[in-house]
């Protein structure tokens, strides 16, 4: 079953998320704030097929300065980890995972407050969640 870890990066965390082809799905792991040594780890811990990392574009679709460093993260997890990485457009991930804690939150369902971390790790899987159905 080819499994893909996202990565949502940020210059302070990275949102964390798994997912397979079979299901379609993605559920959110713990949000890193150890750079590229912590993403090497959980590579080894989840040996995943390939990689996903979250492209943040402007809404017109150019780059903007987390851009640039978004794609040295990429580039570095090819040289380190030797898997493919495939980016996804993450433009609204970050703007959707907020909506779905503020509806969690209100409907009771999240009883407790929203972390920093639940934000990242849920916006990586929105964004893997939306590369799986683009898959052949």
């Amino acid at each position: 079953m080819p499994t893909y870890l996202a990565f949502d990066y940020g210059e302070k965390r990275i949102g964390t998320a798994v997912g397979d082809t079979i299901t379609g799905t993605a559920r959110p792991l713990a949000t890193l704030t150890g750079g590229m040594d912590a993403a090497l780890k959980l590579i080894a811990e989840w040996r995943p097929t390939a990689l996903v990392v979250g492209l943040p574009l402007m809404e017109d679709g150019s780059d903007q300065r987390i851009t640039t460093l978004t794609r040295a993260f990429a580039k570095a997890l090819v040289a380190r980890s030797k898997l493919p990485v495939h980016f996804s457009d993450e433009r609204y991930s970050s703007r959707a995972a907020d909506e779905l804690l503020r509806d969690a939150r209100a409907s009771g369902a999240m009883t407790r407050r929203v972390k920093k971390g639940d934000r990242d790790g849920l916006a990586a899987k929105i964004l893997l969640e939306q590369f799986l159905q683009q898959l052949p």
